[in-house]
């Protein structure tokens, strides 16, 4: 495991969500504090608040691609088509290892009913897939930014 990867999980161990974990792992190199980060990322988590769309792992990767490379003036296509060219990669990516990119869909729970929650966290979701999800997120950005 790389560096970064431990950072990312250690972060999404420590209680924040897989968006938080993955944004703020590679924030800090690109200028954004922790606190900022960790705020910035905060809504993603559980497939943007607790809704279950889109996996924390993902949403946290667009934040750190779109940071790294995203446009800053209207007229800037070429920042904005390689923004969008390395989100689809990476969600293309993300898909051929998992199948899905919703955050229902890849841990079959909803986090808004705590019931599922508890019986997710005595299960080893968290833990095992989520932490993977995280994992692989700050891999693919570490070897594709």
């Amino acid at each position: 495991m790389t560096e970064i990867q431990k950072q990312a999980v250690a972060l999404f161990k420590e209680g924040f969500s897989c968006s938080q974990a993955v944004f703020a792992a590679y924030a800090p190199e690109m200028g954004i504090d922790r606190e900022k980060s960790l705020k910035l990322s905060q809504a993603f988590g559980g497939g943007m608040a607790h809704m279950g769309m889109t996996c924390g792992a993902v949403t946290g990767a667009f934040l750190v691609i779109g940071l790294k490379h995203g446009r800053t003036r209207a007229d800037d296509q070429p920042a904005r088509d390689k923004t969008y060219a390395l989100m689809k990669e990476f969600v293309q990516f993300f898909r051929e290892k998992f199948c899905k990119i919703g955050c229902r869909e890849l841990i079959g729970i909803d986090l808004d009913n705590p019931e599922e929650v508890e019986k997710a966290k005595s299960g080893g979701v968290f833990e095992n897939q989520c932490t993977e999800f995280v994992s692989t997120a700050a891999l693919w950005l570490e070897n594709n930014l």
